[in-house]
């Protein structure tokens, strides 16, 4: 049995993660419980975080190909699915006083509602030809767009703060090019998806300019990280995820490991870093002009 006066584990965040990591092996409760030996039942009362033997941590974290640290949080959590990695988001937005981070090339939480709409086309059509042949890959798509939209809810019930930076550098090819899943789609095609680039920069443009209550956005205009990251700050803790998968212009929500962590030392150097992006970064009058101007230069 594990003690939990001995070995403080908060258990609900391992339901969290075990409900996470089976929507990123594509299982549902049946499939997984089945698989378990265990009926739904207990399986529910296991993501609800009703568990407390390793023997059955063990072989859940061996069902689903993760090692028992990262189910149970300890250390780094590694998340090798865009579908889990954005669960595990949606998760930590439930908890969270504030958000602070680098997207690209937008926070998706600060997207238009009509992002959505063609978000899932875009993901669906970023799937290589003839790659999708029992259509795993397209399911895996509309979980994740179900979890996104979940998010999107929960952060407009909630309103926690958020620092968001917008990169300059990630916002020109994504007016240049268009909300695209690849570069071989038809001109009218193309087209549209360009306005719909210009219309998502025009929506982060009145955000600056009507400045709502818990909204800060900055407009970074130097190089910034390849991946990116965001820092959850909960009552008792802050959590950092560094993040491969972009939903922007020529997504990537199929390859990558995603990390999770309150490890001190990342903490601190990310910290640091949003710190001194957020501090050169513009805002006000002055990100709404460069916005405008970059709209003008790059968009359709």
């Amino acid at each position: 049995m594990i003690d939990p006066d001995v070995n403080p584990v908060h258990f609900s965040d391992i339901g969290a993660r075990l409900r996470a990591y089976r929507l990123g092996k594509g299982l549902t409760p049946d499939a997984l419980a089945k698989k378990l030996g265990v009926s739904r039942a207990a399986l529910y009362r296991a993501e609800k975080g009703e568990i407390r033997k390793i023997e059955t941590l063990t072989r859940v974290a061996d069902e689903l190909g993760i090692s028992l640290p990262s189910l149970m949080g300890v250390g780094v959590e590694y998340v090798s699915t865009a579908t889990a990695f954005f669960e595990r988001m949606r998760q930590l937005e439930e908890g969270c006083q504030q958000v602070i981070g680098l997207f690209s090339p937008i926070s998706y939480l600060l997207t238009s509602d009509e992002y959505d709409n063609m978000l899932r086309q875009v993901l669906k059509e970023s799937i290589p030809d003839g790659t999708d042949l029992d259509g795993e890959a397209s399911r895996a798509v509309d979980t994740m767009i179900e979890i996104l939209l979940a998010r999107k809810k929960t952060f407009r019930l909630r309103r926690p703060l958020i620092v968001s930076l917008v990169s300059s550098a990630d916002l020109e090819p994504f007016l240049l090019h268009g909300l695209v899943g690849r570069h071989d789609l038809p001109a009218d095609t193309i087209k549209q998806r360009r306005h719909m680039a210009r219309h998502e920069a025009e929506y982060i443009v009145e955000l600056i300019r009507d400045q709502p209550i818990g909204i800060q956005i900055g407009i970074v205009r130097e190089p910034v990280p390849a991946t990116s990251f965001q820092i959850f700050r909960q009552t008792n803790r802050s959590v950092l995820a560094i993040s491969p998968y972009r939903l922007g212009e020529q997504p990537n929500v199929r390859l990558g490991v995603a990390l999770i962590t309150s490890a001190p030392e990342a903490m601190s150097l990310h910290e640091e870093i949003a710190a001194r992006l957020w501090g050169e970064a513009l805002k006000g009058a002055e990100a709404v002009a460069h916005l405008e101007a970059t709209i003008a230069k790059y968009g359709i």
